[in-house]
């Protein structure tokens, strides 16, 4: 594809700075209001699933209606028509507020664990940014740290809402396996056996960002996706403390809440979480006895749901 080339006469594309399974991320002009922009454009083999293009223009006008700070803006969203070897294909596209930083996966790969006053800083944003969604209907399904950047000037913000969603939906396997390749590490158990999920299994999915950037690790690794996502669904996470003895302990109850088999279990929101994390940030050494007793009464509870297999 060309660089230097216009998008329905209105967006300027000027180079390319991302590529994924699924779509191509440009760098862009908004030439109508000047600005710049990113432009998500779809693979032009999804492009042809018309269940795929229903989902993605139901989902992209859903996603344009979140307002938050932490969440990345849509501005539009269209098709433009091109070259697919001697056919024309309708490509989805979206169009972006362009953000310059970081993301998450990123800054982990470079630092590991980021101690504990910035992973309580970052958490705090996501989770308001995730509870703002969900208030509105609409569920992330693919939190993870690839998908949470931070800016230059040190705030959150959240990609991919509702995107994630409508990819998961459509019919073509390929991208469906991508889709689960790339968030096995972040699966909640509902999502690996294949039921109905709600903003819970977002909250299961931070409490594994959570858990990587005060340890370093996810809570479960594997030599394959099914190996991980059979760890999420049967096996007891570790308590951050026993992964890191340096971690003050009041984190691990919250931890070991947000990564609970059940979501029945979990946080029921954001806030909830929110306000856990916040009051174990606060005073992370307070009632450190009294915690163990609740804390084994949490993990006993992990150990003992998750009697499906994974699908």
């Amino acid at each position: 594809m060309e660089e230097q080339w216009t998008l329905n006469g209105r967006y300027r594309i000027d180079a390319l700075i991302g590529r994924g399974g699924m779509a191509d991320v440009f760098r862009g002009t908004d030439l109508r209001l000047h600005r710049p922009v990113a432009v998500k454009l779809m693979r032009r083999d999804l492009a042809r699933d018309p269940h795929f293009q229903a989902r993605f223009r139901k989902e992209a006008r859903s996603v344009a209606s979140l307002n938050h700070p932490s969440i990345v803006s849509v501005y539009d969203t269209g098709e433009v028509s091109l070259e697919d070897g001697h056919h024309p294909v309708d490509c989805p596209y979206l169009v972006m507020e362009l953000v310059t930083g970081r993301s998450l996966r990123e800054v982990l790969h470079a630092e590991g664990a980021v101690g504990t006053e910035r992973a309580v800083a970052w958490t705090r944003e996501v989770l308001e940014a995730l509870e703002h969604a969900h208030q509105e209907g609409i569920v992330h399904r693919d939190v993870k740290p690839a998908n949470v950047m931070v800016t230059d000037a040190g705030s959150v913000k959240v990609m991919d809402f509702g995107i994630a969603h409508a990819l998961a939906d459509t019919s073509a396997t390929t991208s469906q396996t991508q889709a689960v390749v790339g968030t096995a590490l972040y699966l909640a158990p509902e999502q690996a056996t294949g039921r109905t999920v709600d903003g819970r299994a977002d909250l299961y999915a931070t409490g594994c960002v959570l858990f990587e950037l005060l340890t370093g690790r996810p809570p479960f690794t594997g030599d394959t996706p099914l190996a991980v996502a059979y760890q999420h669904v049967r096996e007891a996470p570790p308590a951050p403390s026993e992964v890191d003895p340096d971690l003050p302990r009041a984190f691990d109850p919250v931890l070991l809440r947000a990564l609970e088999k059940d979501p029945e279990d979990r946080f029921p929101t954001g806030a909830a979480f929110r306000e856990a994390l916040e009051a174990a940030a606060a005073d992370p050494h307070a009632a450190v006895d009294a915690d163990t007793a609740a804390l084994d009464l949490v993990r006993a509870g992990a150990a003992g749901a998750g009697g499906a297999a994974v699908a």
